[in-house]
């Protein structure tokens, strides 16, 4: 029995064979413009046709980055990107991710080619690059002397750096004898011997733009000694001169930014790095101080004085102590002495004697032990028991 299939199953199979299909996945078409429209989400929604058919495309609001022109009814232009089947209503349209002017368009395939040989000449090396000096003081400008681009340049230039003196080389930007003006006037101003040139333009369409795609323009920059800043159109722009010159800026704004420094961020730098000096210095100096008492503390107590000092007040101390330790002996010996002698007098023969009895010793305190020791004319000692007097003896009884 043969196989049926559902509608849907038919539309993926057909989306696969697109997708499979290498021409599809990266094409180029050229027609015209009809039914146009710019929805409200970004996506533009149109229609491109030749004489004998037409093909619904549409381009999403994210590749409309690199779109530098409104799409208009009528309008002969190349859509490169991929045909591919909408699943849900089984139609097929083209998804635009780039759209040209078809003239523009033959530009670009020579802007590709002639890029593709220079990249392979080596032009485009970053060997070759050329560092930006940090401090231009003369700026080489090759630009036409009546554009936007010249004033942008000045304007910011003096701005950043008020002394920077600037050297305009007043170039024909566009038209046939574009890239033989703009080449000519690195060359003057490589021999002038500026510390950067910057090489630019406004924006506008490749085609405008078409003279810093030339070869002589090229060569010119490549060949320069002095370091080569591109400024050609808006950010969006880009040329072959982009990718030979040492560095590319977005515009010719961000050029002058790019080769003038700002003397007020030197400025804001030299106080940030002040600061940062001053709290090292405050830092240091608190370090040192404290070291520094540190050592005085050691030296003070190690060095003579306060030895003698310390010694000084040890023997204070130690005398102290000494007179305090001979008074407690003192006090000691006092109170011992004080007991010898309340014993002493309570072992006394004079203590023991009651009123009307006496002692009696010779002259020289010897005992008189009985009336055998006594004789006339001796001189006698009495002891009462409150007090002593001396007497003679004139007559002796038995």
């Amino acid at each position: 029995m043969k196989s049926i299939y559902s509608v849907s199953q038919v539309n993926a199979y057909i989306k696969n064979m697109f997708m499979q299909d290498f021409l599809l996945t990266a094409i180029s078409v050229k027609g015209e413009v009809s039914n146009c429209k710019y929805h409200s989400s970004g996506h533009i929604y149109f229609t491109l046709k030749d004489a004998s058919g037409s093909m619904a495309c549409i381009m999403f609001a994210g590749n409309r980055s690199g779109l530098s022109f409104r799409i208009e009814e009528g309008q002969r232009v190349v859509v490169n990107g991929s045909v591919e089947v909408y699943e849900r209503d089984g139609k097929y349209q083209l998804y635009a991710k780039e759209i040209t002017l078809q003239g523009a368009g033959e530009l670009y395939e020579k802007y590709l080619k002639l890029k593709s040989e220079m990249e392979e000449m080596g032009m485009f090396s970053q060997e070759y690059k050329k560092p930006i000096p940090s401090n231009c003081k003369t700026v080489g400008v090759v630009t036409a002397p009546t554009g936007a681009a010249v004033q942008d340049i000045i304007q910011i230039a003096k701005r950043r750096n008020p002394s920077v003196q600037i050297i305009l080389y007043p170039a024909i930007v566009q038209g046939k004898k574009a890239a033989e003006s703009i080449a000519k006037g690195i060359r003057i101003l490589d021999k002038a011997s500026v510390d950067v040139i910057i090489a630019g333009r406004g924006g506008g369409s490749i085609e405008d733009l078409w003279a810093f795609n030339e070869p002589a323009v090229a060569q010119a920059i490549f060949d320069c000694h002095t370091p080569v800043i591109s400024a050609v159109g808006h950010e969006t722009d880009t040329t072959i001169a982009d990718f030979v010159a040492d560095l590319r800026a977005a515009t010719p704004s961000a050029a002058a930014e790019l080769a003038v420094m700002s003397y007020q961020v030197v400025i804001d730098k030299l106080s940030h790095m002040k600061s940062l000096l001053q709290r090292e210095m405050l830092l240091r100096i608190n370090i040192e101080k404290k070291r520094y008492e540190s050592y005085a503390l050691k030296l003070n107590h190690k060095s003579p004085k306060s030895r003698i000092r310390e010694s000084r007040v040890y023997l204070m101390n130690s005398g102290e102590k000494l007179q305090d330790l001979m008074q407690m002996h003192l006090k000691d010996s006092k109170y011992r002495l004080s007991f010898l002698a309340q014993q002493l007098n309570g072992l006394s023969p004079a203590a023991r004697l009651a009123p009307g009895y006496g002692y009696l010793t010779e002259v020289n305190g010897k005992m008189i032990g009985g009336i055998h020791d006594i004789y006339n004319d001796q001189e006698l000692t009495i002891r009462l028991y409150d007090g002593s007097f001396r007497a003679t003896v004139n007559e002796i009884g038995m």
